[in-house]
């Protein structure tokens, strides 16, 4: 039996869990792959503070180096996330010939490239199965399982606290306010948790997934990026009574020979797989070539969920390490499919439209005006009971239109007298999806 040595870098939450789990699972995966997986060292800047796994202070330390520079480790686990220091450390190791596991989704999101490179160069794996959604095997789905397939599309719930508070409100008919606070108090959000509100994580994991998918690198700031913060119970409501659901999608899609990659909230057919992805669960339909489509589902962050990709990459380069097949597979393959970025004005979607108006004779009529002379068409209308101010709710579904020409319509219509407040727009995807 081959004993591979790891090192951990990063003992907070995720990485205590890592720790946890290969204490627990080492002797499972001896009998199941005859491989011996010893956690060697462990590093993180705190090494005081009590973790519920319990593991010999010989183990730990506060220099990364002291795992980095140790000749007896093979693989580097890094889970301190940021950009900088975790890019010095996986850079560092890679160039000591050091096996890296990471799931630090935003520093791939825009050095994948430099580090795929450094890695190849040294002849050793860098393998991330753990920065997008976590639990499911997407990454390891997309590199092999699919391995034969030119992808088409991708259309992803990749961030839990955001369908958490959408999938809340929804059910519950809460605001989003409320809904934040309970992802905060059962430890779904950050403190801050602007990063997962406002889109920026779902870009991270988007910008991954797409790379791999359609042989371009793609890079968080290539991506149309919206997040669910202006969503209302509302609209929510409205959406619903029209059978649909509201989720925050990531979405990459080619259109010949150019790319889409969008993150923003999204109206799903309630009929359809990825509404009935609820609370924290991440969820990602991918549509290829050959088999169709195919749906992958369940937990996308936390401890554990992270902890099992981890392992699973563990364990798979500890098997090339002991077979000597280090270089079996490449890192990325890079198959380009697309020669540019479309452009958000470019974007071709249906559209939701929720109107404030002054209820009076002749307002439907001037909106539906500047909507037909900009070449949007209405798919259907809806108007609501009038507030006590006088102001109608007017929800409109458009079959599909050119942003650009959306948003010039909406200029005109925003600046009509009847209108009291600026309209509200939520993407559809309701003819692919």
């Amino acid at each position: 039996m081959r004993k591979v040595n790891v090192g951990l870098i990063g003992f907070g939450t995720v990485g205590s869990g890592v720790a946890e789990a290969l204490k627990a699972k080492r002797g499972y995966i001896k009998s199941r792959y005859n491989l011996d997986i010893n956690l060697i060292k462990i590093c993180d800047k705190d090494i005081i503070s009590k973790r519920k796994v319990k593991v010999d202070s010989s183990l730990l330390t506060k220099n990364a180096y002291d795992i980095i520079d140790n000749p007896a480790v093979d693989i580097v686990i890094e889970l301190i996330g940021g950009i900088e220091k975790a890019k010095e450390f996986i850079l560092a190791a890679l160039k000591k010939k050091k096996h890296v596991v990471t799931a630090n989704k935003a520093l791939l999101s825009i050095a994948k490239d430099e580090l795929f490179q450094v890695a190849e160069k040294n002849g050793v794996q860098l393998h991330f199965e753990a920065s997008v959604c976590s639990g499911i095997p997407i990454i390891k789905a997309l590199r092999e399982g699919l391995a034969a397939n030119r992808i088409q599309s991708i259309y992803g719930i990749v961030n839990g606290t955001c369908n958490y508070i959408l999938s809340e409100m929804d059910e519950k008919a809460i605001d989003f306010a409320t809904a934040l606070k309970q992802a905060q108090e059962k430890g779904y959000a950050e403190s801050d948790p602007s990063l997962d509100i406002k889109g920026h994580d779902s870009a991270h994991k988007l910008a991954i997934l797409a790379s791999l998918c359609f042989g371009i690198d793609v890079k968080p700031k290539d991506i149309y990026t919206e997040g669910i913060t202006d969503i209302s119970s509302a609209d929510i409501k409205y959406a619903s009574g029209f059978g649909y659901a509201v989720k925050l999608l990531a979405i990459a899609k080619k259109m010949e020979r150019e790319l889409e990659v969008r993150v923003h909230p999204t109206l799903v057919p309630r009929n359809y797989p990825l509404a009935s992805v609820s609370s924290n669960f991440n969820g990602v339909l991918i549509e290829s070539d050959i088999v169709g489509e195919t749906f992958f589902y369940g937990q996308g962050s936390g401890a554990k969920p992270t902890a099992s990709a981890v392992i699973s990459d563990i364990i798979d380069i500890s098997n090339d390490i002991v077979n000597k097949k280090l270089e079996k597979f490449p890192i990325i393959v890079y198959d380009k499919q697309v020669d540019k970025i479309k452009p958000k004005k470019d974007f071709y979607c249906s559209y939701y439209i929720r109107f404030s108006a002054i209820d009076k004779p002749g307002v439907l009529a001037s909106i539906s005006k500047i909507l037909a002379d900009h070449s949007i068409s209405i798919a259907s209308v809806s108007q609501k009971v009038r507030s006590k101010q006088k102001v109608v709710p007017i929800i409109m579904l458009t079959h599909k239109a050119k942003e650009l020409s959306v948003a010039e319509a909406l200029e005109k219509i925003d600046a009509l007298d009847a209108i009291r407040r600026k309209s509200v727009v939520i993407r559809s995807e309701r003819s692919r999806i």
